[in-house]
């Protein structure tokens, strides 16, 4: 999504978070999701990783959707919500 219209829908419609209850089992799978949906490296997926299961990861609702569905597809029950 191009920037702009990004930064638009976060300005007008505010963040989405995605909520995610896992075991820690679970990690490897969550990364391989986000490291596949987004295009990162092991550093990078750790990170995400760790913001995700702090609750502190969000995006516009459409992105966090997608990755809620992507990691419900893959047995990780997810959500995205409005913050």
């Amino acid at each position: 999504m191009p920037s702009e219209l990004r930064e638009q829908m976060l300005a007008e419609r505010g963040p989405a978070t995605l909520q995610v209850v896992t075991a820690s089992a679970k990690r490897v799978v969550i990364m391989r999701v986000l490291r596949a949906e987004l295009g990162l490296d092991l550093v990078n997926a750790k990170a995400v990783l760790r913001r995700v299961l702090s609750g502190d990861y969000s995006g516009t609702l459409p992105e966090v959707e997608h990755l809620a569905r992507q990691l419900r597809a893959s047995g990780i029950a997810a959500t995205a919500t409005r913050s």
